[in-house]
């Protein structure tokens, strides 16, 4: 399955004459559509700023969070990969040693852009940062991208602090992607396959394939342009959703067989939560990234409003995903615990133990 996705994208845009008419006939279609192409996303004076910044540098360093997900990812290499046709010397990193890639993102293009984090100049020239909701996110790259004059943040987390010298941050956008789409059209690069697989690939993630609250009417005509382009949605998102190992399966068995549903948590409203121990992952061949999905699963049942699934590293730190249905501001209960997010996902890090943590987020839940 890996690469699928990008190639069968490649194949249907072939250059067939019916596949131009129909991509001509829905950008004409949205082209006449009232209101802005993307929700507002910044001040017009910082993307001035930000566009002014890139069209005199020389070199661009991209940056997304530790342990990437489809919209990090997928942002930072659609922007790469514009930037790079823009004759720009482009680099894309994320903090993580070893740097990991999710099999379930092994189709992205553009992935010959990235480089470990020690490859990144200790001054880089100009940092885009995307999709990082705190400073602790950057990891390893942390000191390097402060020591950039110029460090844009790209992000659509309401907990983001405002860090960095110029802040292209809107809670109102369902991904860093959309933010990333109106850069491109800023910088005047059109949409190919490559960078519409990337920023698709965004988009669906963080909204959980358009189902989440955020998705707007907005969201739905960016993924129309998306389309158009040729790229196959279907492959994109059985990669994304419905492609897993056998061991995965078996984790996920113990994860649910540990799952607890305490009535009373969340003053009543219900909470479920489980972990999985690293002893796991490595008795199974499963990466951490790969049960990232784990809380999707377990935000089903009806009885809780708030689920939470702490996942162990190799040196014993816990990272908490957390979802509410709603009721329940996670993002922060998750602040109150170092990390932060959306209102109704977020996650955070601790090294206690997991006794100790689920008694502090239950602690931290309050009804909004």
């Amino acid at each position: 399955m890996a690469g699928e996705p990008a190639a069968a994208g490649s194949a249907a845009g072939s250059g067939s004459t019916a596949g131009a008419s129909s991509t001509d006939t829905v950008e004409g279609a949205l082209a006449v559509l009232p209101g802005p192409r993307v929700e507002e996303s910044g001040s017009e004076l910082v993307w001035q700023q930000v566009v002014a910044e890139i069209g005199r540098a020389r070199s661009v360093d991209l940056i997304c969070h530790i342990c990437p997900d489809g919209d990090a990812l997928g942002s930072a290499l659609a922007a790469g990969l514009a930037l790079r046709g823009l004759g720009k010397d482009v680099r894309v990193s994320f903090g993580d040693d070893p740097q990991i890639v999710p099999e379930s993102l092994a189709f992205l293009p553009g992935q010959e852009l990235i480089v470990p984090a020690a490859a990144v100049p200790d001054v880089p020239e100009l940092v885009l940062c995307f999709d990082v909701a705190a400073e602790s996110r950057l990891g390893l790259l942390r000191d390097k991208a402060f020591a950039a004059p110029v460090l844009a943040v790209l992000d659509h987390h309401a907990s983001n602090p405002g860090f960095g010298t110029h802040q292209l941050i809107d809670p109102g956008a369902p991904a860093t992607a959309v933010l990333v789409d109106e850069l491109l059209r800023r910088l005047g690069v059109e949409l190919d396959e490559a960078l519409a697989t990337c920023l698709y690939t965004g988009v669906a993630t963080d909204t959980g394939s358009f189902k989440y609250r955020a998705t707007t009417p907005a969201t739905h005509e960016l993924a129309a342009r998306l389309l158009a382009t040729g790229i196959r949605h279907d492959l994109i998102a059985r990669q994304l959703w419905d492609t897993s190992s056998f061991g995965y399966l078996k984790v996920l068995a113990g994860a649910l067989d540990r799952a607890v549903y305490e009535p009373q948590a969340a003053d009543g409203l219900g909470l479920v939560w489980t972990w999985v121990p690293y002893q796991d992952l490595v008795l199974f061949g499963v990466t951490v990234e790969e049960i990232e999905g784990l809380i999707d699963i377990l935000r089903r049942p009806a009885e809780a409003e708030v689920a939470l699934v702490l996942k162990q590293d190799p040196d014993g730190t816990l990272r908490g995903s957390s979802r509410s249905k709603g009721a329940v501001d996670v993002a922060a209960a998750c602040a109150r615990l170092g990390g932060g997010g959306h209102v109704f996902a977020a996650g955070f890090s601790s090294r206690e133990d997991v006794a100790v943590v689920v008694e502090r987020f239950r602690a931290a839940l309050r009804v909004r």
